[in-house]
């Protein structure tokens, strides 16, 4: 089994994504990067803002290099925001600590991230949440250890 999302995979995760923004009638963006943060597909549904392709590549890379869900990094983002900010910054794209971004996961295996921009913090979320479900990746996660760390200063 491939060790990184494929575009076969990607080709799923974008008609599932279609599918429920066309329910929300909301125009959203949709990132599927690799496990190293490389994007495998983007796409901006009829209706998106311009700048959301860019928000769902970076919620999608987070995901992915930090191999947590975008959301998981936000105790760490307000526990130690100088840190937090200056590695935010180091990689491709911007890391970011906010709903809408997936780990994809499975069976153990870290393969990629997606990234979903457009709807509200918690459609985009919810619609992240779903796409994992659906398509049967791993939805567990151990609580990062970053975030236990910022809290008593050990990095």
């Amino acid at each position: 089994m491939p060790k990184n999302v494929m575009q076969e995979d990607a080709e799923k995760i974008m008609a599932v994504a279609e599918r429920e923004a066309l329910r929300l009638g909301k125009g959203l963006s949709i990132a599927v990067v690799d496990s190293g943060g490389f994007i495998v597909s983007i796409r901006r549904f009829d209706g998106a803002r311009p700048m959301t392709p860019m928000i769902a590549l970076s919620k999608a890379y987070t995901s992915a290099v930090m191999q947590r869900p975008s959301a998981m990094l936000k105790p760490w983002s307000n526990s130690d925001p100088a840190f937090f900010s200056q590695v935010s910054t180091m990689g491709h794209f911007p890391i970011v600590a906010t709903g809408g971004g997936v780990t994809l996961k499975r069976d153990g295996e870290f393969i990629g991230g997606v990234g979903v921009s457009g709807g509200t913090p918690q459609e985009d979320e919810a619609l992240a949440q779903a796409l994992l479900t659906e398509l049967g990746y791993d939805t567990d996660f151990a609580e990062w250890a970053g975030a236990k760390g910022a809290a008593d200063g050990k990095h």
